[in-house]
């Protein structure tokens, strides 16, 4: 029992201590009178080693497996759309219960969306949660923390809370900044001849018909395309480099440059190379041409292929800078801020980060907001730092599904574009919040019942106005004044309509506050402002000058009607009702019989005008030679 007691002391020595030596444990066995071999040790000690790293090698037996498991979904890509969604649910679903971020972002997003899962809201939201408080960007924008606390939506309104959220989500999105169309449903319905900004199909074969002809132009404006993507055309460097190519071979300067901003920043097509970059930066550029100049200023400041020189680097983005090139500006703003080369300067470096966001950099805008949300070289508003970085926020990789939103509305698809736009919407994409009010408005989805859809789309259109659309705000006046989704409200139509007017100055919210007043609808009866909105309409808006001078010939024959009110057949002519003699909707009848009064006097006096013969030209007639007596033949 002495003997048992004593080995079973070692063994705890073991397993307490697993890095004794062979040496140790032989002596302390011997001293216990216990006969061993090396092999019993050996044995002993390798079941002991395994015990002692479990914890370290568990975890690497589960990465391995996770990337097994990612190795196979990538494998059967390819295969069809049963088996895809067999292999989702297998692969996504374990890769998400392990921890995978990927896994669970893709799990919640089809959880949401009802893609290859069935759908379920509430267990998406809470796979967000914890995604959110992990640190995924992704996560963060789909609850919108940020756009809540700006605009008061569920929670108390909050501008350091809102620059708190976006200015964390800015920090990851500063750098992809990828172009995206934002189509508003509304404006392709009422205006069908405007651009989407999605190129055609036809007009991008028309474009290669005469790259392939060899117009230099069209080769540099495709290789621009298929370099950054967007418009509808998928990125693709392979079809830029050749399109560039072309044109540089034709002494295109611009095709130049971008070949040389495609080796300095290299791809998966063109491999980088800092020699071949400034080859064709110095070609451009010596040719004045700004984008080279700014690609050279690049090479000296940061010292690729050259040595790193700041007085040439400010030298060559202030060239690309005076003719407008937007990188130039915004590497001039980066030196005076953190003053490379010059001494540090806010107030120019303000100037030129301005200069830029003109048009459009995404760079620009979060050095701005930086700047706004510190108060460095400007009044420190958290407004406009608000603004600017929800800016940036909107331009990550997520805005992506705005393009996909569109798609499946253009195929028919509305109630996928319906989800995808409501999860934009709560994003904070105006864009998104317009067009989703307006699917409901058209009731084209049947998502919701019909008598949710406007009180929804009331909702929308709200949040749409709020940052600064004029239709939405218009609309907004509309569904008051006709009771859609909620109460008949003049008094509140008649301030949605003067915002619009006041504001964005909107000629339709002009001709409705004139027609409300002289209705008194909502607000006192006045015939006189009636016709001064009417005629602020007319000014506002060419297209509104057909509907003015409909309502103001209506107008003068309600004055009209008023003044002999007014006279001695006062009492004869109160007898008289319109609205019970012409019926409730007499107006309408008026201003249409007086449309047609006009359309026909318009087309007897271009019928008249084509019956007048015109006159041949007259020869001009000789000096000295005496004038022709009216009636009689000239000689011949």
């Amino acid at each position: 029992m002495q003997d048992l007691h004593g080995v079973r002391m070692i063994m705890r020595k073991v397993r307490d201590q697993p890095r004794a030596t062979r040496e140790e444990l032989v002596n302390d066995l011997k001293a216990v009178g216990t006969t061993v071999t090396k092999q019993n040790i050996g044995n002993t000690l390798r079941r002991n080693e395994l015990k002692s790293c479990s914890a370290r090698k568990v975890p690497l037996l589960k990465k391995a497996h996770v990337q097994a498991h990612l190795k196979f979904a990538k494998e059967h890509q390819n295969y069809s759309e049963k088996t895809k969604i067999e292999l989702f649910g297998i692969n996504s679903t374990r890769l998400a219960e392990m921890g995978h971020v990927k896994a669970m972002e893709k799990v919640a997003y089809a959880m949401l969306f009802g893609d290859f899962l069935p759908q379920s809201i509430p267990q998406a939201k809470a796979i967000f949660e914890k995604l959110a408080l992990e640190g995924s960007p992704k996560a963060q924008t789909v609850i919108a923390t940020g756009y809540r606390y700006w605009g008061g939506v569920g929670v108390p309104q909050s501008c350091e809370s809102a620059l708190t959220h976006y200015r964390l989500v800015a920090n990851y999105g500063k750098s992809w900044g990828s172009a995206v169309q934002r189509t508003r449903l509304l404006d392709e319905v009422e205006n069908p001849g405007s651009s989407s900004g999605m190129l055609e199909e036809d007009l991008i074969q028309y474009y290669q018909f005469l790259a392939e002809k060899g117009d230099v132009q069209a080769q540099v404006g495709l290789g621009q395309l298929h370099l950054h993507g967007g418009r509808g055309v998928e990125q693709n460097h392979q079809r830029a480099y050749e399109y560039f190519n072309q044109a540089a071979n034709a002494g295109n300067t611009h095709a130049m440059a971008f070949l040389g901003k495609m080796y300095s920043e290299g791809s998966e097509y063109v491999s980088q190379n800092n020699d071949t970059a400034l080859h064709y930066f110095k070609k451009a550029a010596d040719l004045g041409n700004p984008v080279g100049q700014s690609g050279l200023g690049m090479a000296y400041l940061y010292g690729r292929g050259v040595p790193v020189n700041y007085d040439l680097a400010l030298k060559y983005f202030q060239k690309a800078a005076e003719q407008g090139w937007v990188d130039g500006q915004l590497q001039l703003g980066t030196m005076y801020y953190n003053g490379i080369g010059v001494k540090r300067d806010y107030k120019q470096a303000l100037k030129f980060f301005n200069l830029a966001s003109q048009a459009g950099h995404i760079l620009a805008f979060y050095n701005l907001a930086q700047m706004h949300a510190t108060g460095t070289g400007v009044m420190r508003s958290c407004h406009t730092a608000v603004e600017l970085f929800k800016n940036v926020c909107e331009r990550g990789r997520w805005s992506e599904r705005l393009m996909a939103a569109y798609g499946s509305f253009k195929e028919g698809d509305v109630d996928s574009a319906l989800v995808q736009y409501l999860l934009l919407a709560e994003q904070g994409y105006e864009v998104a919040q317009s067009n989703v009010a307006f699917v409901l408005d058209q009731k084209g989805s049947q998502i919701f019942n019909e008598n949710e859809t406007y009180p929804r789309a009331l909702l929308h259109w709200t949040r749409a106005a709020a940052q600064g659309y004029t239709v939405a705000r218009i609309k907004l006046g509309d569904y008051h004044f006709y009771g859609y989704g909620t109460d008949v409200d003049y008094e509140t139509a008649v301030i949605h309509y003067r915002l619009a007017s006041e504001q964005q100055h909107s000629a339709q919210a002009m001709f409705n506050l004139g027609y409300m007043h002289e209705k008194g609808l909502g607000i006192k009866q006045d015939i006189h402002l009636a016709k001064r909105f009417y005629d602020m309409a007319a000014e506002a808006s060419p297209d509104a000058q057909v509907p003015v001078f409909l309502a103001l010939c209506k107008l003068g024959f309600i004055y009209a009607l008023q003044y002999l009110q007014d006279l001695n057949l006062k009492e004869l002519l109160s007898q008289v009702d319109l609205d019970q003699l012409l019926g409730p909707e007499w107006d309408l009848y008026l201003m249409t019989v007086i449309a047609l009064l006009l359309g026909t006097v318009i087309a007897y006096r271009q019928r008249q005008h084509q019956a007048v013969p015109i006159a041949p030209p007259v020869p001009p007639r000789p000096p000295g030679q005496p004038e022709q007596p009216a009636g009689e033949p000239e000689e011949q």
